[in-house]
């Protein structure tokens, strides 16, 4: 009946729609409230990243009460951003305390394996971190993609 009701509506859900939704209230049972979505881990990490004075009130919130549920979370939270006042500040001298904190073991080694190359990084505002890739996206525009005849066609491959 409803669904005849509300079809002219421009309701174009099937009547099995409408009879699902219907039935809590026949039942007696309290509508569900809508449930906030999971955040996925990729958004974590971007609010993590974030510096808190870029996120929106929303985002700190949910930051927040994540932060407060998980506290190994908490812990990298607090370690990525101290890593970052370091950037911020250019201020590599915490940095072999930051090493010894076991929450990013991983991180921790790799960092260690170059250890001189990112404090000169860290501490030096000429940095190329910026430009990765640039470098090579130029050398590939160098070099032509396409061959003709198994020979390349272009005058600039013949310098390369």
């Amino acid at each position: 009946m409803l669904h005849q009701e509300i079809s002219p509506m421009d309701f174009r859900g099937h009547y099995q729609r409408v009879k699902m939704a219907i039935s809590p209230l026949r039942c007696g049972l309290p509508i569900d409230t809508p449930r906030e979505r999971p955040h996925s881990p990729r958004q974590v990490t971007r609010w993590t990243a974030t510096a808190p004075s870029r996120r929106d009130l929303h985002t700190t919130e949910a930051l927040r009460r994540l932060l407060d549920h998980y506290p190994e979370l908490a812990r990298t939270h607090e370690l990525v951003r101290q890593f970052a006042a370091m950037l911020d500040t250019r201020d590599a001298r915490p940095l072999a305390h930051w090493l010894h904190l076991a929450a990013l073991a991983g991180l921790a080694n790799a960092i260690r394996e170059d250890q001189p190359a990112v404090v000169q990084g860290i501490t030096t505002p000429f940095s190329s971190g910026v430009n990765e890739g640039r470098t090579d996206r130029y050398n590939l525009d160098l070099v032509p993609v396409c061959l003709h005849g198994g020979r390349p066609h272009c005058d600039i491959a013949q310098r390369a």
